[in-house]
């Protein structure tokens, strides 16, 4: 997942923001800077939605001539995690049954800040009945 950044003067310094994740902004002194915080807003904005339940939206194509920050694998997978989660309606206790684990694990799962091992979102992701794919570009 790669997630167009538009950087752009402001004032003094570089504002960066992002057209798909409109709560992810950031500013930096120079350029570069500002693109090097870009990652950290993007994150912290993708918590939001984990907190709130709210589905991510996915990136749309990378413009042109534009940057982009890419997200971990581990956190796609939790996005994915998620965005499936709010279309079949699943709540955590939901998924714990079906894994027949506790609804505190599957918790851990949506977390972003919790280091999860893709394998177990990969497992969640086969309870709902799909299946996590990685292709190199």
């Amino acid at each position: 997942m790669r997630y167009q950044v538009d950087v752009r003067k402001d004032g003094d310094g570089y504002m960066a923001s992002f057209p798909d994740i409109p709560e992810a902004l950031t500013a930096g002194a120079t350029r570069e800077e500002a693109l090097e915080m870009a990652r950290d807003a993007l994150i912290s904005a993708l918590d939001f939605y984990f907190e709130d339940k709210r589905e991510v939206p996915s990136p749309s194509r990378i413009a042109k001539g534009k940057d982009a920050i890419e997200l971990p694998a581990s956190l796609c997978a939790k996005v994915l995690l998620l965005n499936e989660m709010i279309r079949q309606k699943i709540r955590p206790s939901d998924l714990a049954r079906k894994l027949h684990t506790s609804a505190q694990e599957v918790n851990r799962l949506t977390d972003l800040r919790h280091t999860t091992k893709v394998d177990a979102v990969q497992q969640a992701l086969q309870a709902l009945g799909k299946r996590l794919e990685f292709a190199i570009a």
